[in-house]
């Protein structure tokens, strides 16, 4: 891709002047399109100097998450190799809906703005501008789709570990789809799916995360924060992204050939649920009692005050001492 390469070139020799006819040459185009791609990205935030005589300088890049600037820090071999980057969306998983089967198995969709994101049971989810990394991937498994309920867990345990690696910092997991950081909601997953009896069509899973969000509704102050706001440091969001979908692929490969057994003991080690007194909405009606553990079948598994244990494969948990369940 004729941008790609540009903007490879120009990082390459970033504070340094490079002449038009030298990146003609290199790109083997005309000079008109190299200042044509020249004021695209001046358009899209670089800040590109020109001088008739010495050429082009890069002096600095834009806070956008756009392919060419996640894709040095991927190491993917199919997810997010087909990339689409909106400035501001309604939602990237409706978006998803609509491209999904168009795109091949993989695409990435991701915004810097949602005017109408969602989280699950159809809540709002508040997506402000270039503050967060707001995105859908459509996956395509050959597998039965009960056992796609099993995706939720897997991005989970993803996006856990992306933070570690990236920012050294422990998150934990409430089961099956919210990222916990110091007692509060720092990332929620939104899997979707189209399916026949036997057979899926795809898989979306939406990861919100909050990254250097600094100002949130007062009605979300004291159950949402961001990665900003627990490290005291501005996050390098193109790594964090970069660092999620690698995750990604990695545990959605290992849960493809080895099954849920494979990931079952990080999902239980990064759990905020186990050991502690929960509340589930769930089909059956609203069950109370304490998480014992994650089954085989990434079922929550709760024991209620008589002593009855019970299998929970979906649902809306509450942790009793976290966010708003006292």
């Amino acid at each position: 891709m004729l941008r790609s390469k540009l903007l490879k070139l120009l990082k390459e020799n970033k504070g340094e002047y490079i002449s038009g006819q030298k990146l003609s040459d290199q790109l083997n185009v005309s000079r008109t399109a190299i200042w044509k791609h020249i004021n695209e990205l001046k358009n899209e935030g670089y800040q590109i100097e020109a001088h008739h005589k010495l050429g082009y300088m890069l002096v600095s890049e834009p806070d956008l998450l756009i392919y060419e600037e996640v894709s040095p820090y991927l190491t993917t071999n199919f997810i997010g190799k087909n990339y689409i980057h909106k400035l501001v969306i309604d939602s990237t998983n409706n978006f998803a809906k609509e491209m999904a089967s168009k795109v091949p198995d993989g695409t990435v969709i991701i915004a810097e703005e949602q005017t109408a994101g969602r989280g699950r049971l159809g809540r709002s989810w508040i997506s402000q501008k270039g503050c967060g990394i707001w995105m859908s991937i459509i996956l395509k498994p050959n597998i039965q789709p009960q056992e796609a309920l099993n995706l939720t867990q897997v991005a989970a345990i993803s996006v856990v570990k992306a933070i570690e690696e990236v920012f050294h910092v422990e998150s934990k997991i409430k089961w099956p789809n919210d990222i916990i950081l110091n007692n509060k909601k720092v990332c929620g997953i939104l899997t979707e799916m189209s399916s026949e009896i036997d057979k899926i069509n795809y898989v979306i899973i939406g990861i919100g995360v909050n990254v250097n969000c600094d100002n949130f509704p007062e009605e979300l102050k004291g159950k949402a924060t961001s990665l900003y706001l627990e490290t005291n440091s501005k996050v390098d969001r193109k790594k964090l992204t970069a660092s999620i979908l690698n995750n990604l692929e990695f545990y959605y490969n290992a849960y493809l050939q080895k099954g849920f057994e494979y990931i079952r003991p990080i999902c239980i080690e990064k759990s905020i649920t186990i050991g502690r007194q929960i509340k589930v909405i769930a089909n059956e009606g609203e069950i109370e009692g304490k998480a014992v553990n994650i089954d085989n079948n990434g079922s929550l598994v709760v024991e209620t005050k008589e002593g009855k244990r019970l299998s929970i494969m979906s649902g809306d948990v509450s942790v009793r001492g976290l966010l708003d369940y006292v």
